[in-house]
């Protein structure tokens, strides 16, 4: 199959599943379209079948925002008809899957009949809370799908909360490739690059934006640092993180916490990690917990949005209300403490994570292509 991928080319969770997907339909065989502003981060190199099309944003004084739907919906009618693409995936409702919307309807008055798919990954759903204006975008986009996916129940179940939606919506968990993780494991994993043998290393991974709580990650860890002698790896970038720097120092743990930025290489910097702190205000899946996970890392996290899909309480970590910091110390605490019980909850979330390995989770999405294209014909 020719498939079109339009996703948000950036290290959040949406970007990463879709140029992910995308390698993995590639390896299939399939030829795969990525249809976006800049090349995925995730996306470390081309092939024969793997294509970036960048969208252009023309600049216009009339503007005060710039149109990206109109290029979008103007770069995919032209990327179907000279690749012969056969199917649309879009990552969010908006603007994705409205932009996709109007193409499709462009591309119809030519002959051509291009099935759109819909992935929500959370966003384009909970944005809704705080900007009811778009509700009807969204809405129209969703309906207008030719098939619907969210990547959890948990979304699924806020979708139909919130919108007046008549498509059925199938929930496809987000994937990791488990024999990455593994390979990182055997291979890269040299923790005296970060710490000394003693010391137990916890990580956080995010885009630093305020629904992360990054200076609760700071708060817990500053608790465990009292009992445990660790280190944190912060990983990531975004408008937290400056105010996280300046927490650290002021609670006089600067030598223990490292900044490291973004990184395209998550799984060589989870294979030196003993447990990962995830307590967000919301998560519509938690990509970045099961990717610890597929790491043997157990996870720390909050109960909220699809985490309870994912991280299994008592299981493969703890689950803990938002903002119940001492909680969530007191359980990392009890996991670190005990190298027997640490090496069991290591154990357990590697375990857990198979269910959500590629080779599952891959066949479900080819069979919705397959059902969508039937369907068009």
């Amino acid at each position: 199959m020719k498939i079109g991928i339009v996703c948000y080319p950036t290290f959040g969770g949406s970007g990463v599943v879709a140029t992910e997907l995308g390698i993995a339909l590639a390896n299939k065989g399939h030829e795969v379209h990525f249809i976006t502003y800049n090349q995925p981060v995730r996306l470390n190199a081309l092939s024969k079948n793997i294509h970036f099309h960048e969208v252009f944003v023309e600049e216009y004084p009339l503007f005060h925002f710039q149109p990206y739907e109109l290029a979008l919906s103007s770069k995919l009618v032209a990327m179907v008809k000279l690749h012969g693409i056969e199917i649309l995936h879009v990552h969010y409702a908006i603007p994705h899957a409205y932009a996709a919307y109007m193409a499709k309807q462009m591309l119809r008055e030519d002959g051509i009949e291009i099935p759109i798919v819909t992935t929500l990954h959370g966003t384009d759903i909970t944005l809704v809370g705080s900007h009811p204006n778009y509700k009807t975008a969204v809405e129209f986009s969703i309906n207008n799908s030719d098939e619907v996916t969210a990547v959890s129940h948990s979304l699924k179940k806020d979708t139909l909360r919130l919108f007046n939606i008549r498509k059925d919506i199938k929930v496809v968990h987000n994937f990791i490739e488990v024999d990455k993780y593994a390979k990182a494991h055997k291979e890269d994993c040299v923790r005296s690059n970060l710490a000394s043998p003693d010391q137990k290393i916890l990580t956080h991974i995010s885009n630093f934006r305020p629904v992360k709580r990054i200076p609760d990650v700071v708060d817990i860890f500053y608790r465990v640092q009292q009992k445990i002698d660790a280190k944190l790896l912060m990983v990531g970038d975004g408008p937290e993180r400056d105010a996280a720097e300046k927490k650290v120092m002021e609670l006089g743990i600067s030598e223990q916490v490292l900044f490291l930025g973004n990184s395209s290489e998550v799984d060589k910097i989870l294979c030196l990690s003993d447990l990962f702190l995830l307590p967000s205000e919301t998560e519509s899946f938690g990509l970045a917990a099961l990717e610890a996970m597929a790491a043997n890392t157990p996870v720390i996290s909050t109960n909220s949005g699809g985490l309870a899909e994912v991280n299994s309480d008592g299981v493969t970590g703890f689950l803990s209300n938002v903002g119940d910091v001492n909680e969530m110390a007191e359980k990392a605490i009890y996991i670190l403490e005990s190298e027997q019980r640490l090496e069991e909850f290591k154990k357990n979330a590697f375990d857990f994570a198979q269910q959500f390995s590629l080779e599952t989770i891959l066949p479900q999405y080819e069979e919705i292509y397959r059902s969508v294209k039937v369907g068009i014909c």
